[in-house]
């Protein structure tokens, strides 16, 4: 039993430390010394260690837990995370804001909130019954990274929520963004500097790598900031405004940004003026705008959302800056894909608070818009954007000859064939086992979808792959388990049931290869349709002229899937997997499928008798198909539990919703 003094101490330090943070992450008003801050800590860690059965997944002791490493293993938001519309004058201000007036009532004028758009990286953070429970990025918008174990190490993330006024929410899912603060930032690049290492581009960017880094650790160590800005799901609270969540987030002790309320669109105009002139230069923090919302949830609910981005809110961005350097060469960057980037080196130039040597030219046709030669004078802009951009050529050098800015006849990575398909502008490499891209199409080959290969996820394959023991897909294949006992991310157990796994997933059906094997525009419904007419082997000697006369195929995915086949990689690439005995036969069952045939569903919600990948792969079986969003053209919108705001916008267009159990029926042989 602990005494109920050493328990009243402990609950009195972690009260004590978890105020500490309060002031100092959310007031920004520290009223000790980090010297004293850390005695604090001790001090709780000392008890906590001579009393173990005291120990509570909320201390601040345990924001660093005593796993290292991370999976980010994919996380479904519980409502999609969009993005903003921006824009980057007065007059493109005000046209947003007479369409939002324009779709409100006669006469209704909205008031606004108006927040600093913070250059970080977008997160969502998840409490139940006021604990911390999840953390994931942004990804896609509607499936993003766990990346719990690091956004614990962010000070500024309460892990429980204070019951100030009222207790928290059952379910409660944040939006924010993480950060870091120029003074952060300068103090970690000169850290890297002297270890010998690359300093970062910018805090983004900084940001970006600490908190995806798979030790939580190094994570802890770079002093990462998160602001709260809006929310996904509220369970059991009523909230009427963006002003009144905004106090909410204050009496839990979730941080926000300053923000301030106006009445009307002149109002905004005249403080972003204001903002930029008086309170930019101030900030601690990147900052490239405004971002304008809506105060009234009623008013939000209204004007909805588009595709993309809701009609209630805008960043309104300041313009870019720009500077002027010399380009003294070009280099090729071959990226995840195989697209193959023109990247220009400038002699170093600041602009918009970071040093710029490298620039992008996104493909060969901009490269003959702008006219470029090595050697020119060329004008730069960054927008508070992560990438800059060459804008023009300011001055041509004065012996002007041909640049040699060509594209390469071989990647530059492998030096496989580089080719250009006619549709597009890019430049790709096709090797299929292209180092560039080996760590891409092995997650992508091993993915749910595909080759369904659990425990092959971003950690193993960034171990397989660096240590050089997985060099193309075949590769997976020829692993025994002295090879990953190797792996610091290996014990005896999880080394067997990986074999096991990538044993099993020598049967998968031919569809799931074909999908797996990343060609080109071959989604999985295009996967299905050749696997049910065509053998490996036969498909791997098929025409274009006969491929593109297949529904669901044309001409550009057949000349893509001919193009793959046709190269002398792709080729020992299927002749090591037929000698590693994976499926190559047609998939007879899934022909003929005609029950849903024209029909277009919707999936919403968690489904409890089978994965949305299962439901999609029978609804394509029976000749329907998936969509990720609602439409009018949407037939049935599938609603399993806790569902999102599709299921609102299938109600709203008068699409008809269906439960599992009904869908089930309707599926069944």
């Amino acid at each position: 039993m602990i005494p109920p003094k050493v328990l009243s101490e402990i609950e009195a330090l972690r009260a004590e430390i978890r105020e500490h943070d309060r002031l100092y992450y959310l007031l920004d008003s520290p009223k000790i010394s980090d010297t004293e801050y850390d005695m604090l800590m001790r001090k709780l860690a000392d008890l906590e260690a001579r009393w173990p059965e005291a120990a509570a997944p909320d201390s601040p002791t345990q924001r660093v837990g005593g796993r290292a490493s991370s999976d980010f293993k994919p996380v479904r938001h519980a409502a999609p995370m969009l993005s903003l519309d921006n824009v980057y004058n007065e007059e493109e201000f005000r046209a947003w804001n007479a369409r939002v007036e324009k779709i409100l009532a006669p006469g209704e004028r909205p008031a606004f909130v108006v927040e600093p758009k913070i250059d970080g990286l977008s997160c969502a953070v998840t409490y139940q019954n006021g604990i911390l429970v999840r953390a994931a990025t942004r990804g896609d918008g509607e499936v993003g990274e766990d990346i719990t174990a690091n956004a614990r190490t962010i000070r500024s993330i309460p892990l429980l929520l204070r019951a100030a006024k009222r207790r928290p929410p059952k379910l409660l899912e944040l939006r924010g963004e993480v950060h870091m603060t120029f003074e952060d930032f300068e103090k970690i690049n000169e850290a890297e500097k002297k270890a010998g290492r690359e300093p970062f581009a910018n805090p983004r960017n900084c940001a970006a790598g600490s908190l995806r880094q798979k030790d939580a650790r190094v994570t802890a160590q770079r002093r990462l900031r998160f602001y709260t800005h809006s929310y996904g799901v509220c369970e059991g609270v009523a909230i009427a405004s963006h002003s009144e969540f905004r106090a909410l987030c204050s009496d839990y002790g979730l941080p926000i940004c300053p923000a301030e309320s106006f009445r009307g669109a002149e109002d905004v105009v005249r403080y972003y003026g204001e903002f930029k002139e008086r309170r930019l230069p101030a900030l601690a923090y990147p900052v490239d705008g405004i971002v304008v919302k809506v105060d009234d949830y009623a008013q939000q609910n209204r004007l909805g959302f588009t595709a993309k981005s809701p009609r209630w809110a805008v960043a309104f961005k300041y313009p870019a800056q720009q500077a002027t350097s010399t380009v003294e060469s070009v280099v090729f960057s071959v990226g995840r894909t195989g697209i193959i980037t023109p990247v220009a080196k400038v002699k170093p130039v600041f602009c918009a608070g970071v040093t710029i040597s490298s620039v992008t030219l996104h493909n060969f046709e901009e490269i003959e818009r702008l006219g470029l030669s090595i050697g020119d004078r060329v004008l730069i802009e960054r927008a508070g954007e992560v990438i800059p951009k060459i804008v023009k050529v300011v001055s041509e050098r004065a012996a002007r000859r041909k640049s040699g800015i060509t594209p390469p006849k071989s990647c530059p990575a492998c030096g496989g064939p580089v080719v250009k398909e006619d549709e597009f502008v890019a430049f790709r490499c096709i090797n299929p086992s292209c180092p560039a891209q080996l760590k891409r199409l092995l997650l992508h080959f091993a993915s749910r979808a595909a080759m369904d290969i659990r425990g092959l996820g971003e950690a193993v394959v960034d171990q397989l792959a660096e240590s050089g023991r997985v060099r193309s897909i075949a590769d997976v294949y020829t692993l025994v388990k002295d090879d990953l006992m190797k792996l610091e991310l290996f014990a005896d157990k999880k080394a067997e049931n990986l074999l096991s796994e990538i044993a099993a997933s020598r049967k998968r059906p031919l569809a799931k290869l074909l999908y797996g094997l990343g060609i080109r525009h071959v989604g999985e419904k295009t996967a299905e349709t050749l696997a049910a007419l065509y053998s490996l082997n036969d498909l791997a000697s098929a025409p274009a002229d006969e491929l593109k006369k297949i529904q669901d195929v044309g001409p550009v995915v057949a000349a893509s899937i001919a193009q793959f086949f046709a190269s002398k990689e792709a080729r020992a690439l299927v002749k090591r997997l037929a000698e590693a005995g994976l499926n190559f036969r047609k998939d007879e069952s899934t022909a003929g499928g005609t029950a849903f045939s024209g029909k277009t569903f919707v999936l919403t919600g968690e489904l409890s008798t089978m994965t949305r990948e299962e439901a999609s792969a029978k609804i394509r079986s029976l000749g329907g198909k998936t969509s990720s969003s609602v439409s009018a053209k949407t037939d049935f919108v599938v609603a399993g539990s806790k569902p999102g705001s599709k299921l609102r916008k299938a109600q709203e267009l008068g699409v008809r919703v269906i439960e599992e159990t009904e869908f089930r029926e309707m599926i069944r042989p």
